[in-house]
């Protein structure tokens, strides 16, 4: 990974990990199900009047939108209403890390190497820590939606990874503009089943313009850029040498949170931010290749 790359990557996952807080917000007006549908269809639309479709088949495009759109965010939308506060779940979402690599190297034969292993080891410790000091505002169905959605989040990757392969590289911006309509469907007609089509109606008519801002940040700054750069970044590197650096998201959703919301910042939390970070830097900063550029 180059360091204009590095540079890259930390960009999309401060806009990730600060995007809890976003969402914490977008959450007080709209429900959760509608606040997705309305993170991807404002994904979607008008850009792909004006975007072409990457050449790839369209059940790629399909698997990751509704992998996305119904996995991950409509499950972790469900889980912060009630279930988990912003800065925990900006770290809990993380295991997909390990989902990822594990998958990748299962399914696709990736090598994987012993500073992967100590990295993913340093990393899991600090989930483990969070783990052990639930308080009240986290409940086991949090904890189970927000994992489900981490394993979402990974096969998402999976599928990506499993494009370039069968197609060779390809626009992601596009990739990520034409999936976001696959969301779409079945996220609306699971609002309106579980969430009601009076309550979708009134949510949608008058929610303000900090749920509205919530929504179009969502939208471009999450959605389109993050994943857009993220899915960018996948087609150039293995997982196991790539996804680990999705681990600093915990460290700006943490961070926000506190100072933003007020959500507590004690000593377990600080301590299961170093161990996270400290598996980060084994997994991205590999001490051969640095040894050959001092020389």
């Amino acid at each position: 990974m180059t360091l204009a790359e590095l540079l890259l990557a930390l960009t999309v996952v401060f806009v990730w990990g600060t995007n809890f807080v976003v969402i914490e917000f977008g959450l007080r007006d709209l429900p959760p199900l509608v606040f997705a549908t309305l993170r991807f269809a404002l994904a979607a639309l008008p850009w792909l009047f004006f975007i072409r479709r990457p050449p790839v088949a369209w059940r790629y495009l399909a698997a990751v939108g509704v992998l996305l759109g119904v996995g991950q965010f409509g499950l972790l939308f469900i889980a912060m209403r009630d279930d988990i506060a912003p800065g925990l779940a900006s770290l809990v979402i993380q295991v997909q890390v390990f989902f990822t690599v594990g998958l990748s190297v299962w399914l696709f034969g990736e090598a994987i190497h012993l500073r992967n292993l100590l990295g993913l080891a340093l990393g899991m410790a600090g989930l483990w820590l969070i783990g052990a000091n639930l308080d009240a505002s986290t409940t086991i169905k949090g904890l189970v939606l927000v994992v489900l959605a981490a394993l979402c989040w990974a096969l998402a990757n999976l599928v990506v990874k499993a494009a370039v392969r069968k197609h060779g590289p390809f626009n992601t911006l596009a990739f990520m503009v034409w999936s976001s309509g696959f969301a779409v469907p079945p996220l609306a007609v699971l609002a309106v089943a579980f969430e009601g089509r009076a309550t979708v109606l009134a949510a949608v008519a008058h929610a303000d313009l900090a749920a509205w801002a919530a929504v179009l940040w969502q939208s471009l700054g999450n959605t389109l850029f993050g994943y857009g750069m993220w899915n960018w970044l996948l087609t150039r590197h293995s997982a196991a040498a790539f996804t680990p650096t999705a681990l600093l998201v915990p460290v700006f959703g943490l961070g926000a949170s506190s100072l933003i919301l007020g959500e507590p910042l004690q000593g377990w939390k600080l301590a299961a931010t170093g161990l996270i970070v400290a598996g980060l830097a084994v997994n991205v900063f590999d001490p051969a290749r640095l040894m050959r550029r001092v020389r």
